[in-house]
């Protein structure tokens, strides 16, 4: 018994000095998901969606302030931009936004944010959202606190969280790119251009988790705010499918609704935000939503009408299954055709 004990103690101590054991395991996102701060998630949403950013249009000065206010955010929680690049921003040129059909759109950017993987830096998890908005109209802000003001400050408070797991020794086993793409109002062009000009490559990218819109409740929901949509997570891999349902059991608890996963959707919500870019090139893609509402895409969509408990949740639950995915062994399988 003496000997065993010594042994015991021994792997402890090994184990404490070199990261290895229940201290480095990074199979359990419990202790991080707490660091999604509905404080946080406010006091930044507050800002992305004031009027001081006039709406946030593609290519506007309101959408570029608010990107140089989310670089402003990464860079004082020493989150860098990207390997290989040499800014925050990838930059999508007038030419490429009215390319399909003119709308006399001028140059824009993507935002990029990265943490790099300890174990399989060169597989790539992205994690996506929208920042522009529809601007102004008849003098009218068109704040898009909702559209899609709370998935931009969701992926700001993720990347924190995991910014926080890093410093304390439980970064990411791959490599995660924090991507707030413009142009997705007039047709998903920044998320497109990112998929043609990849600054990884395809091949070597997991997944991507898309938030769009999970501030508010729709008419489906006016009991409770404790759900949110479930999109596409298992038109490509069973095992995404299968994190989603695991995380949110283990860790948050909500419904969760796969009515607009139904491929003869009418709204065809799976066509229509960010993640399809990805999608289409063969990469496993959620999409987490939270419905439309009456004030979509009206001035309506304010920081005030934000259900910011319910924000909270969500956001722990893509964090979660983010989490998952880049600490998992093997990667994602691809299991499904996509259709």
């Amino acid at each position: 018994m003496k000997k065993y004990i010594i042994f015991i103690s021994a792997v402890f101590f090994i184990g404490c000095k070199t990261g290895v054991g229940l201290r480095a395991d990074n199979s359990d996102a419990s202790k991080y998901i707490n660091y999604i701060s509905e404080k946080d998630l406010k006091t930044n949403l507050y800002v992305v969606a004031s009027d001081e950013m006039q709406g946030r249009e593609t290519g506007s000065e309101g959408q570029k302030k608010a990107g140089k206010y989310l670089i402003r955010q990464y860079e004082a929680s020493k989150i860098p931009f990207p390997t290989g690049a040499d800014s925050f921003y990838q930059k999508v040129p007038a030419e490429f936004m009215n390319k399909k059909r003119n709308e006399n759109l001028g140059d824009s950017e993507n935002i990029w944010a990265f943490i790099k993987g300890s174990e399989k830096p060169d597989e790539i998890v992205v994690v996506s959202a929208h920042y522009d908005h529809v601007g102004m109209k008849n003098g009218e802000i068109y704040n898009g606190a909702d559209d899609d003001g709370s998935g931009t400050v969701a992926v700001l408070e993720i990347a924190k969280a995991f910014a926080k797991a890093k410093k304390e020794g439980h970064g990411p086993k791959r490599s995660i790119l924090f991507l707030h793409v413009t142009g997705e109002e007039h047709g998903l062009h920044g998320s497109r251009y990112y998929s043609e000009n990849p600054l990884f490559p395809l091949a070597n990218t997991v997944a991507d988790v898309n938030i769009d819109m999970i501030g508010r409740h729709d008419d489906a929901h006016l009991d409770s705010s404790k759900y949110v949509y479930v999109i596409g997570s298992d038109y490509l891999s069973s095992d995404l499918y299968n994190i989603c349902e695991s995380a949110n059991k283990k860790y948050v608890n909500l419904s969760l609704d796969y009515k607009f996963n139904d491929r003869n959707d009418p709204n065809r919500f799976y066509y229509r935000s960010d993640h399809y870019n990805f999608a289409k090139n063969g990469i496993p893609s959620v999409f987490f939503f939270t419905g439309t509402h009456a004030d979509y895409h009206k001035p309506g969509d304010k920081v005030e009408k934000i259900e910011f408990d319910a924000l909270t949740k969500r956001t722990q639950l893509a964090f979660a299954v983010v989490w998952e995915i880049a600490n998992r062994k093997n990667r994602l399988v691809i299991d499904k055709d996509g259709k």
